[in-house]
């Protein structure tokens, strides 16, 4: 199970990333799930203007590749650590580096940007 992050999702428009391609590259075909908490913040995000709010109207859209579960924490980057700490999480999905920090910090490889347009992976 990967778990992923809000800006993951804005990858495609913000970076031109090809997200799921380069998920399948890395990591081969997973699982892939989302806080409810990440869609949450999408959706008030694609209610503003500009490049960011088209950014996360596609990751919306995109957002429904993903699983969206439920989790304790109402704040997305505690409900992504939440959801990647769990026994069948084997990475996250974040260019967020407060988040990617303490992912690897509680032991969870995490998947960001590296160059370009391509992913790599950080392992803790």
């Amino acid at each position: 199970m990967i778990v992923v992050d809000t800006n993951a999702l804005m990858m495609p428009v913000e970076c031109d990333v090809r997200l799921f391609d380069e998920l399948e590259r890395l990591v081969g075909d997973r699982e892939l799930v989302s806080p409810e908490a990440v869609v949450a913040e999408l959706e008030k995000i694609a209610d503003g203007n500009g490049k960011e709010a088209t950014a996360a109207s596609v990751g919306l859209d995109l957002s429904d590749r993903c699983e969206a579960v439920a989790t304790d924490a109402d704040y997305a980057d505690d409900a992504v650590l939440e959801l990647a700490s769990h026994p069948d999480a084997t990475h996250a999905v974040t260019n967020d580096k407060p988040l990617k920090r303490r992912l690897l910090d509680a032991g969870v490889p995490v998947i960001s940007l590296r160059g370009q347009h391509k992913l790599a992976i950080t392992q803790p």
